[in-house]
């Protein structure tokens, strides 16, 4: 194929006449599956002498012939691939022109080279590396430009563990001479070393449990020396990089340097302890030295940035925020102390309220864009930037030292408040902006400023900040500034921030003030987003006697924003509307209220059926609707609702099964809030048709699962309905739910999990007689999935059940289980083996205590059928694995083995094991705690941090309580929130005290000798015998 040809046709694909160039991309199509157009493209790249553009666009059209006929290894490869001979000729070229003389077309053979060394490296690229090292070695800036592009991709994604070390040995030496050589070498170029080096840090971060000892060795000759080198650098000042009107390139190398710095603070913090007081005061001194400039081209837009001579972005928030992160991470690490005296507190403080100021660009995006003026003020939606990352530093500052931060917080307002007001008197426009922030930085940390003055309180010392005097003194004035919009929502949101503080008097004019906002015609989208803002945080924070009286003018008022708001604004008027329903209880409801704000609601569901987060949402304002105290209300909200939702069920097309599942999700929270006394006359009748034919069709998990939730919880709300109603075949609601049930147990998707456990659970609670004549078939399918069923949470799905039958009917349940046969082995078989199992895995507060009553019954009963079942036991400790983590693929090769026991031990060894993770940790015998030598940099954690891995006392008793025995609280909602399950909550098993049954049933064990527990003690562990000793002996 002629050079000349490919070259005719690249040209061509450029005309400006369409016609020429629609059939210059189709010849080009047939001409790239020929076995040398990457090498006739590859020679057109590097011609000195061909048109700039050409050579570019057969640069762009060379990587693309890469990926798509190079190898089978890119996914797009379409075939056709070259010889091996011709792969390197194209290496060579390409490789070449990593020292072209134009700099976009190094650029773009760095691409290439990359995409290749992916695919071919090592094994048919060996000499590559070599290559590369030897040119960033040369004297030629072209070459070491092109070469550190590859290098910066090359060591992020393609170097294995055994090759990182000789790698760096070769490479960082002469990394290290190019970052120095500033005559030589542009400062991007001089950056994209620190770029290599970080990911080096980071690659041997990776292997440093393969290779600990040469690990260390490497960071111990390797690190000081690049840490020095940065500490010059950053002594440099750096107003001289940004003084110039050219570009900046040089601030790239600063920007590359503190996020290196954050990567080895991460890695190897030890490493850093030496240098941190510099690095930190260096940190300060920049921000104070840029600030002017910030402020000229960020806050006040007052010129144009110069950028950068490449196609990188350079700007000052790209080395602002990661000089926030470095530092935050240094003083959170512990290491910092020596340097936070109050003088650097104070300018570190001073320095983030500075650059938290609104820009230019910020104030022109959020004052027309709602969504974009709500998502910055969302913790979880905050687009990551020089503010935010402020805020963040704020927080590890106030969690280090709260009271000290908290005065600074106060003098640093006093200060933006005085000079606020003098830049005010002398005509500044932006007067605002440091008070808007000001109060935005101390509102970002209200939670814990308002901690931190109980707990100062609390000791008997002074306050020290005095919002109550902001409250009532500074912030109301800001109220009417509708000049300065940004300013006055911010002193809305920060009053709400603040809202337990306020009187009651103050909390209803601060609420009237945000009213007369949300109703004014001429409030822009800043203050009435900060109003309705304001509204929500006061109705979570004050007291419901302080936002009663505004509550449903508040309503009717939101009412409308529903149907004009979207995406974060309309979910921050949801979430506003749901906090609103929780005041009282909604008693404040009429029904003409509710008729239209569920109305409203279905309307704006309609429109967002498929957004997961809305719909959490939706389903908390119908179960606040559907259970307000007012008289006729729930009525009114069944009678619109319900024939909506069930329409939709019934109408959803199989490809729109997210229709069902949410019309599905909001009738179970409309059943969920239904009074006790039952669904109302029709409720169940109008649902089961649409809802059984869906689940009857259904594949979709969600909606299954939904419809699930669903049934259990009519099945308890008004059992009676579901079991009186009938299809006009004659099957019953019992019927329909039992196919459901028999459905899902049939299903190999398993991540239904323990809601058809629940279902199960109600119907033999609610409906026990009416269950009665189908039990028998219903248990057969239940522990014939137990042998195939593989997650824990659908294991307990099946074995809770047979729990709560062996606690209520013992011999009955036994003698039905000793007559089934499953696969050649009995029920009670399967069944216990499965529970001994996974018992321990067990989550929620009240199945795993009916599990524990259940199984002391059984071994309490010494029936002969369970004495002679043999059931998994201890794990056996080998010599090969005995201290050693293990890995999947160890497990693989060497796989667990466990001893066998009879029923009856295995029996008292879950009991002793609940009995001690439910027990109080302080009479449990601890294993020994060994010490172990690290490299996190924790040598400063207080001693009473170092006694609860890192948590003060009170911090690691929080989030002990929180997780619970086994952890179980992380998983079970029953304890994380109030249970909705009032069923379960106000049965007898839950309110008994299971620790003192269990202590009381192993001594009337020990006393009576009960099912030989004398000998079966005996076949515990050391340490669940000593445990059953001590409980015995007491």
């Amino acid at each position: 194929m002629a050079e000349t040809n490919v070259h005719q046709i690249l040209a061509d694909t450029l005309s400006s006449n369409p016609n020429v160039r629609i059939s210059a991309e189709l010849k080009l199509s047939e001409v790239l599956v020929h076995q040398d157009a990457g090498l006739a493209l590859s020679q057109l790249a590097l011609t000195q002498d061909a048109d700039m553009s050409l050579r570019q666009i057969t640069s762009i059209i060379l990587r693309k012939y890469v990926t798509e006929r190079w190898s089978p290894y890119f996914s797009a490869f379409k075939g056709n691939a070259p010889s091996v001979e011709v792969k390197t000729q194209i290496r060579g070229a390409v490789f070449q022109g990593l020292s072209d003389p134009n700099r976009k077309i190094r650029s773009l053979c760095a691409h290439t080279i990359s995409s290749i060394a992916s695919c071919d490296w090592p094994d048919e690229y060996p000499d590559l590396l070599s290559s590369l090292i030897n040119l960033i070695s040369s004297s030629s800036p072209d070459s070491v430009h092109g070469a550190m592009q590859v290098f910066t991709e090359f060591i992020k994604s393609d170097l294995t563990e055994d090759q990182i070390l000789p790698v760096l040995r070769q490479l960082l030496p002469v990394l290290l001479t190019i970052l120095g050589s500033t005559e030589q070498h542009t400062p991007l170029t001089r950056s994209r070393t620190v770029s290599v080096f970080r990911q080096c840090v980071t690659a041997l971060y990776m292997v440093k449990d393969q290779h600990p000892q040469a690990v260390k060795e490497a960071t111990a000759t390797i690190l000081p020396v690049w840490l020095e080198a940065f500490k010059v650098l950053l002594n440099l000042d750096p107003q001289q990089d940004v003084s110039r009107t050219d570009n900046w390139d040089p601030l790239a190398v600063r920007i590359q340097v503190f996020k290196t710095l954050d990567v080895i603070h991460t890695s190897f913090p030890r490493a850093l302890t030496n240098y941190l007081p510099d690095y930190l005061s260096a940190s300060l001194r920049h921000l104070q030295v840029i600030f002017p400039t910030y402020n000229h081209y960020y806050i006040s837009a007052s010129g144009s940035t110069p950028g950068s001579s490449e196609d990188e972005t350079v700007e000052l928030p790209q080395l602002i925020c990661p000089l926030f992160d470095f530092v935050s991470n240094a003083i959170r690490g512990g290491k910092a102390k020596g340097w936070l005296a109050a003088e650097n507190t104070n300018a570190l403080i001073e320095a983030i309220f500075s650059y938290a100021q609104m820009t230019a660009e910020d104030e022109e995006t959020w004052a027309t864009n709602a969504n974009a003026f709500v998502a910055q003020e969302e913790d979880e939606n905050q687009t990551y930037g020089v503010r935010v990352a402020g805020f963040e530093l704020l927080y590890t500052l106030l969690d280090r030292s709260p009271a000290q931060v908290c005065t600074v917080f106060q003098s640093t307002l006093q200060q933006v408040g005085t000079s606020s007001q003098s830049s005010r008197d002398n005509g500044v426009a932006s007067w605002w902006k440091p008070l808007e922030a000001a109060l935005a930085a101390v509102g970002s940390q209200a939670e814990d400023i308002l901690n931190c003055v109980e707990d100062e309180h609390e000791s008997g010392r002074p306050k020290p900040i005095d919002i109550e005097y902001l409250l009532a003194n500074v912030v109301p004035s800001l109220l009417n500034q509708s000049e300065h919009p940004f300013l006055q929502g911010r002193a809305f949101v920060f009053a709400s921030q603040f809202a337990k503080l306020l009187p009651l008097e103050m909390t209803g004019q601060y609420l009237e003030a945000a009213i007369h906002v949300i109703e004014s015609s001429s409030a822009g989208v800043p203050v009435k987003v900060s109003a309705v803002k304001a509204v929500h945080n006061f109705c979570q924070g004050a007291e419901d006697s302080a936002v009663a009286p505004f509550v449903p003018r508040i309503a009717q008022d939101l009412g409308p924003f529903l149907l004009l708001t979207t995406e974060d604004t309309l979910s921050l008027v949801l979430e506003t509307m749901s906090v609103l329903l929780e005041v009282e209880k909604g008693k404040w409801l009429t029904n003409d209220l509710a008729n239209s704000l569920v109305l409203a609601v279905l309307e704006v569901w309609a429109k967002n059926n498929k957004d997961p987060i809305f719909l959490s949402i939706f389903t908390d304002i119908i179960t606040s609707l559907a259970s307000a105290t007012s008289e006729g209300v729930y009525e009114t909200v069944a009678k619109q609702a319900l024939p909506t939702l069930c329409n939709a069920i019934a109408t959803s097309k199989p490809n729109e099964s997210w229709i069902a599942g949410s019309a599905i999700d909001l009738i179970a929270s409309l059943v969920q809030g239904a009074p006790e006394t039952g669904l109302g006359e029709g409720f169940f009748p109008l649902l089961a048709p649409s809802l059984f034919n869906c689940l009857k069709e259904a594949e979709d998990r969600d909606v299954l699962q939904n419809g699930v939730i669903c049934l259990t919880l009519v099945v308890r709300k008004d059992c009676g309905q579901l079991l009186s109603w009938s299809d006009p075949n004659g099957q019953s609601g019992l019927d329909h739910t039992l196919k459901v049930v028999a459905k899902l147990l049939q299903n190999e998707d398993e991540s239904g999990g323990l809601v058809i456990g629940d279902l199960i659970i109600h119907l033999l609670r609610r409906a026990g007689d009416s269950v009665l004549p189908v039990l028998p078939e219903l248990l057969h399918a239940m522990v014939s999935r137990m042998t195939s069923a593989k997650t824990a949470t659908f294991l307990q799905s099946l074995v809770i059940p047979f729990a709560f039958l062996i606690h209520n009917q013992l011999e009955n349940v036994l003698v039905m289980l000793e007559s089934t046969t499953v696969r050649d082995r009995t029920a009670l078989d399967v069944l216990i083996h499965t529970w001994c199992e996974n018992a321990e895995t067990f989550q929620g507060f009240w199945p795993t205590r009916v599990s524990t009553l259940a199984l002391s019954q059984l071994y309490a009963s010494g029936h002969p059928s369970l004495q002679a079942l043999m059931v998994k036991g201890d794990i056996i400790v080998k010599p090969e694995t005995k201290n050693v983590i293990m890995t999947r693929s160890r497990t693989r090769t060497t796989p667990h083995e466990f001893t066998s026991v009879p029923f009856p031990v295995k029996a008292l060894k879950l009991l002793v094991h609940d009995l001690r993770s439910g027990g109080d940790s302080a009479t449990i015998p601890a294993g020994e705690v060994y010490e172990v030598d690290s490299d996190d940099g924790d040598e400063e954690w207080a001693e009473e941090e170092r006694l609860h891995q890192g948590f003060k006392e009170e911090e690691f008793s929080f989030l002990s309580e929180m997780l619970g025995p086994r952890g179980a609280n992380f998983d079970n909602d029953d304890i994380l929130e109030e249970s909705d399950d009032e069923d379960l909550k106000n049965d007898p098993i839950s309110q008994m005290d299971i620790q003192a049954h269990l202590v009381s049933f192993l001594r009337e064990c020990a006393t009576r000798n009960v099912n030989n527990f004398n000998t079966n003690v005996e076949q515990l562990s050391a340490e669940e015998m000593n445990v059953v000793r001590q409980i015995v002996a007491q």
